[in-house]
């Protein structure tokens, strides 16, 4: 079956078959390539223009952590447990994945719903973020784990050098002070679910809730699942007995 390519929404739109050949990605078939540039805004817009990026946004931030944990644990030899946390949630967090979008350019090739387009979301941080995180997710899907590295660590190890000189003075993320927490006190590491999201697709709301040894120990909403995972830890915290132990104060 041959793939033809979907028509852009607007003049200028940069195509997957341009963007492939821009970054020089490892895509074989562009079906996934445009998968990964396919918001659920435009979805909602055109039923029959196949899936949108949301799982692959899931596997590629999975993919993220990983591969990004892993260059922190080889490349950090001197960095303990907690600030080794710290370091993977300021590199994969949606401010510096949308940050690295931007480099690339990949606003130009997302497809959005008019209402995303009209609220300015070639250049928000989320849907940046998102297109990222699902453009790795769908490396690793179509060539593997390797593939993806290769993407990412290029764009990554700047990065890393120049936050590992402003780790003293950076600020300890709510989801790093909830993980640092559980791990000490033997509960292993939160894992966050996404319960619900609401709203239009422009300006749509999620409900995330983190979960502790099995157990509800918050929720939070956002406008992207990043910022909806900070707000559930941040509530956890709250709801935890609070100490120096915790607070890192």
């Amino acid at each position: 079956m041959t793939f033809h390519e979907p028509s852009t929404e607007r003049a200028g739109l940069e195509s997957p078959a341009e963007l492939a050949k821009r970054l020089n990605l490892p895509f074989d078939d562009l079906r996934l390539l445009t998968r990964a540039l396919t918001h659920s805004s435009y979805i909602n817009e055109h039923g029959n223009a196949g899936e949108d990026n949301e799982r692959l946004e899931f596997l590629g931030d999975a993919v993220l952590d990983f591969v990004v944990g892993a260059y922190v644990y080889n490349h950090f030899l001197e960095m303990r447990e907690g600030q080794m946390t710290r370091m993977r949630s300021a590199l994969v967090r949606t401010e510096t994945l949308a940050r690295l979008a931007r480099q690339l350019k990949l606003g130009d090739a997302l497809r959005l719903g008019r209402g995303e387009l009209q609220g300015g979301g070639r250049d928000r941080d989320p849907l940046l973020c998102g297109a990222f995180e699902a453009l790795v997710g769908a490396i690793y899907q179509h060539k593997g784990l390797e593939a993806a590295r290769r993407f990412a660590l290029p764009l990554i190890e700047p990065l890393a050098d120049e936050f590992a000189s402003e780790l003293p003075e950076m600020t300890v993320d709510p989801k790093s002070r909830l993980q640092e927490w559980s791990q000490r006190q033997g509960l292993g590491i939160p894992k966050y679910v996404s319960a619900a999201s609401e709203g239009p697709d422009h300006a749509k709301i999620f409900i995330v809730e983190v979960y502790v040894d099995g157990k509800l120990f918050g929720s939070g909403s956002g406008t992207s699942k990043k910022d909806a995972s900070q707000s559930a830890a941040q509530n956890a915290l709250e709801n935890i007995d609070m100490n120096d132990d915790v607070t890192g104060n």
